[in-house]
C-alpha cells in the first residue's frame, strides 16, 4: 500500500469494504477487523476520521507501531484465526494504519465470543453490528461451511415423518431419479439420503422433505410458500398459502402456475410447433431452485407469482456464495443447502448436472421467449422474473428445424441470435456481458457462428458488429431485413455521402456516422479516405472539420 493508493481510499470515504477509525484499542481494532471479515473484506484504516481527515495514528508498540505484531494480535485473537496484512504508511507528517482484511472463508469471531457483520444503516452509513444466532447460520450456510439440513432434530422421530411423502419420493426415484432408493425402508432411505444424523434421529431435512404439517409447524417454522395470480390491474386471481414438504410443494406450485401458462400455435410446413408462454422446464427447475437453496435460518416465504404475463419466484437469503448475477450461467455450481438439492436430483425432479439454470435459459430462448431477469436480486433474497413476451415465431421454427436436423442450438448461440434478432446487430462487448464471459472469448464466439453460417461480420477492429447472415433471414423468410440490418456497403456509403454533401454543401463527421449508419471512428475514416481520393476537401480542424465537394471552391 502506497500513499497514492491510500489517498484514493480514503478520498471515497467509507463504504460497505472501507472503515476509518481515529484511534483504536486492541479489542477495538480486533473486532473491526471482524466485522470486515464477515462482509467482504476490505480495509481498516486507523488514524482516519470519519469525516476523511487524516489525524494520525497514535504508536501503538512504544514509540512506533510494527506492523507484524499487528498480524500477530489479530491471529491470536480472532477464531478461527485470520491472517490479515498490515502497513503503516506515512500521509505527510501523520502516519497511518492501514490493514487489508480478506473476506473470511468460516464465520470468524473474537476470542472474547463477539461476532459481528458488516451492514449498512438507512441512510447507506456502514456499520458494524452484532451477529444474531440465524445470522451466524446464514453466513456459514452462505459460505458452504456448513449445511443447515444436517441439523438434529433430537424430538424428532422417524415413526414421526409422513408415510406419504416417503411413498413419494420412492416412487420419484423409481421412475425417473435413483432407482436403488426407490425399494429402501424409511430408515435407509434416510441414511442415504444423508438425514439421519450419527445418533440416528432425523435431520432439519427430514422433516422438510417428508414432515407432516404437525411436524413442518413444530421444526421448520421458516418454511413457507404462497402463490398467486395478478392480472394487469394487480387485481388478484388466485392466492393460496402452502404448509407442505418440499417435493409436495414443488409439484404443487407448478401445477399452480399451468394454468396460466398459454401456448401459440405455430405451422412448420408439416410440423406444429407449440410456444408456451413459459417452458415446462423454466416453471419446475426454478420453482425447484427457490425451494432448494432458500436460507432455512431465516423467517420469510416463498413466493410464486404469475403476474400478468409475467412469471416471478422470489425466495429468502441472497445468491450462494460465489455467485453473483453476472456469472450465473458460467460460475461452478454451488448449493446451499446440499443435501437437499441432492435429494431433489435422486428424485429425479431437477438437473442432475447441477446446470438446471442453464436450461432454463435455453428452454425458453429455444420457444422465442426472452430470457429470464434476476436483477431485481440482493443480499437478502433472490428473484427471478420470466417475461412472458410476444415469441420470436421465426426463430424458434428455426431452432425446432435445426433439432430435427440433429443440429440442436446451444445456449450461447440461442442467446446471440436472440439480441441479434432485437439489435440488428451485435459486438463483441456486448455479447460478452450477455454471455457472461470475457471479450476475447465472446469475439471468438462471435466469429465461430461467422463459420457457421449463422452470421456476418462488419467493419474492422472496436468498429466489428456482426449481424445476421443473409441465408438465415431467407430461412426465415425475412429476406428484406438483411439489407436493414447489414447497413450499406463502401459503394453506397461514398455515394450517399457525396450526395448529402452536394445538397447541403458540407458534411460533418456525426452527419456521416447517421447518414450510412457507422461509428463516429468509422464516419472519420470515410470522409478521410474520400478527402484523399480527392473527391472531398476538408476545412476545419479535428472535431470540428467540416468536408465540401473538392469541385467547391466558395470556402
Amino acid at each position: 500500500m502506497g500513499p497514492s493508493d491510500l489517498e484514493k481510499i480514503i478520498a471515497a470515504g467509507e463504504t460497505y469494504t472501507v472503515e476509518f477509525k481515529s484511534d483504536a484499542n486492541d479489542d477495538e481494532l480486533v473486532e473491526a477487523v471482524v466485522c470486515l471479515a464477515n462482509g467482504d473484506g476490505g480495509w481498516l484504516l486507523i488514524g482516519v476520521s470519519d469525516n476523511r481527515d487524516v489525524i494520525g495514528a497514535q504508536p501503538r508498540h512504544g514509540n512506533t507501531t510494527h506492523s507484524q505484531r499487528i498480524v500477530a494480535l489479530v491471529s491470536n485473537k480472532t477464531t478461527p484465526s485470520l491472517g490479515v496484512e498490515v502497513s503503516v504508511v506515512q500521509l505527510g507528517s501523520n502516519d497511518v494504519v492501514a490493514i487489508n482484511v480478506p473476506k473470511a472463508s468460516r464465520v470468524v469471531a473474537t476470542t472474547s465470543g463477539r461476532y459481528l457483520r458488516r451492514a449498512t444503516d438507512v441512510h447507506g452509513k456502514p456499520e458494524c453490528l452484532p451477529m444474531s444466532p440465524h445470522e451466524i447460520q446464514t453466513r456459514a450456510s452462505a459460505l458452504g461451511a456448513h449445511d443447515i439440513s444436517t441439523f438434529p432434530l433430537a424430538n424428532l422421530s422417524v415413526e414421526d415423518l409422513d408415510p406419504a411423502e416417503l411413498d413419494r419420493f420412492r416412487n420419484l426415484a423409481a421412475s425417473g431419479g435413483d432407482s436403488v432408493l426407490a425399494n429402501l425402508s424409511a430408515n435407509d432411505l434416510l441414511s442415504a439420503l444423508g438425514f439421519l444424523s450419527v445418533s440416528d434421529t432425523p435431520t432439519l431435512g427430514a422433516a422438510l422433505l417428508f414432515g407432516t404439517p404437525t411436524v413442518l409447524d413444530a421444526f421448520a417454522p421458516t418454511h413457507a410458500a404462497i402463490f398467486q395470480a395478478l392480472d394487469s390491474h394487480d387485481a388478484v386471481l388466485a392466492n393460496r398459502n402452502l404448509r407442505a414438504p418440499l417435493i409436495r410443494a414443488m409439484l404443487e406450485l407448478v401445477e399452480a402456475v399451468m394454468p396460466y401458462n398459454p401456448e401459440e400455435e405455430v405451422q412448420d410446413g408439416l410440423f406444429r410447433l407449440g410456444l408456451p408462454r413459459f417452458s415446462e422446464v423454466a416453471i419446475r427447475e426454478l420453482i425447484a431452485n427457490a425451494l432448494v437453496h432458500r436460507d432455512y435460518s431465516q423467517n420469510g416465504q416463498i413466493r410464486v407469482a404469475v403476474e400478468d404475463t409475467t412469471l416471478s419466484i422470489s425466495s429468502p437469503g441472497g445468491f450462494p456464495e460465489g455467485i453473483t448475477i453476472n456469472n450465473l450461467l458460467t460460475a461452478p455450481p454451488q448449493a446451499r443447502n446440499p443435501l437437499i438439492a441432492d435429494a431433489f436430483k435422486r428424485a429425479g425432479l431437477v438437473e442432475r448436472t447441477s446446470r438446471g439454470i442453464n436450461r432454463v435459459y435455453r428452454h425458453q430462448l429455444v420457444l422465442g421467449r426472452p430470457q429470464p431477469d434476476y436483477s431485481r436480486s440482493n443480499r437478502a433474497w433472490v428473484e427471478v422474473r420470466v417475461p412472458g413476451g410476444a415469441a420470436d415465431r421465426e426463430l424458434a421454427v428455426f431452432a425446432a428445424a435445426a433439432a430435427r436436423d440433429d443440429n440442436v442450438l446451444d445456449l450461447r448461440t440461442l442467446q446471440v441470435l436472440h439480441e441479434v434478432r432485437s439489435e440488428s446487430r451485435i459486438a463483441s462487448e456486448r455479447a460478452a456481458e450477455l454471455l457472461h464471459i470475457a471479450v476475447a472469448e465472446a469475439r471468438a464466439a462471435l466469429n465461430n457462428l461467422v463459420e457457421r453460417g449463422l452470421l456476418e461480420a462488419r467493419g474492422e477492429g472496436r468498429g466489428r458488429t456482426y449481424h445476421l447472415a443473409a441465408e438465415l433471414y431467407r430461412e426465415i423468410g425475412e429476406p428484406a431485413a438483411y439489407v436493414r440490418s447489414r447497413g450499406f456497403t463502401p459503394i453506397q456509403q461514398e455515394q450517399m455521402v457525396l450526395t448529402h454533401t452536394a445538397e447541403h454543401g458540407s458534411i460533418g463527421r456525426s452527419e456521416a456516422a447517421e447518414l450510412c449508419r457507422l461509428s463516429p471512428d468509422q464516419a472519420s475514416r470515410l470522409l478521410r479516405r474520400l478527402a484523399a481520393e480527392g473527391a472531398l476537401r476538408m476545412t476545419g480542424q479535428r472535431r470540428t472539420a467540416r468536408y465540401l465537394l473538392a469541385s467547391d471552391t466558395s470556402a
